[in-house]
């Protein structure tokens, strides 16, 4: 217990409390969580675009390959985030796979750039919601699917208006998730988009910036994604709570 508490208790400790408010306003402070607020929020609505029908796809149909497609889809959960931006620079980068092309149609470069640091969020992150999302179709009981099947309606109407109220707890668990991960993002985000401040310096990114020149500021900034944290595993109690029970 001690070992996961008194690193959080070290971090309050140290924080500059007297401090905190003007920390709080300073300029580049400011900038690098309104940037992380930004992305992390875009990158979830990224995920849900393209997670939701991938969860979908993965509990109500049977393919060949889904367990393949569904071990690919949780490879970014083990995977190291600089491993997944290297990844990413090798498809997207100006001379990947995807990405000299959508340079040369579109001149267009996604790393090193804010929509860069969205694509390395998204990437880390849409394991959580998809997971999440399956879980909650697969609990989810199909018979009102099927009445709703039986009276006409399409299976898009299904989705739309049968499918998605039922689970929809579980999308936005999924969603708090993503975008927590997404908020915390350091690895991928650096490899891939960089650290420039204003357009790619999210706050993990300046916080460690800050630690080697700034501790104080660094301090400030961790204590604002430990308050995120806090925050998502409050609002989430119940539902694992009541999962569990």
């Amino acid at each position: 217990m001690a070992f996961l508490v008194l690193p959080l208790a070290g971090l309050l400790v140290r924080a500059p409390w007297s401090t905190l408010p003007q920390r709080l306003s300073e300029p580049q402070v400011l900038e690098a969580l309104r940037l992380s607020l930004v992305t992390a929020s875009v990158a979830t609505a990224v995920c849900l675009v393209l997670g939701v029908p991938l969860a979908w796809l993965l509990a109500r149909t049977d393919f060949p390959g889904r367990r393949l497609l569904r071990a690919l889809v949780t490879v970014p959960l083990v995977l190291p985030p600089v491993v997944g931006g290297v990844a990413l620079l090798l498809v997207l980068g100006r001379r990947g796979l995807v990405g000299q092309w959508l340079e040369s149609v579109s001149g267009f470069s996604l790393p090193f750039t804010t929509a860069g640091v969205v694509v390395a969020e998204a990437f880390v992150a849409m394991p959580f919601l998809v997971i999440a999302v399956e879980g909650a179709l697969r609990a989810a009981d199909v018979r009102y699917e099927e009445a709703a099947a039986t009276l006409g309606a399409s299976r898009f109407t299904v989705f739309r208006r049968v499918t998605l109220p039922l689970v929809a707890p579980g999308v936005l668990a999924g969603a708090v998730l993503c975008w927590a991960r997404a908020l915390g993002e350091f690895g991928a985000t650096i490899t891939f988009a960089g650290n420039f401040p204003g357009r790619t310096q999210t706050m993990p990114l300046a916080v460690y910036l800050a630690l080697e020149t700034e501790p104080e500021a660094a301090i400030v900034l961790s204590l604002v994604l430990l308050a995120v944290s806090v925050f998502i595993l409050v609002a989430l109690r119940d539902r694992w709570v009541g999962a569990a029970a």
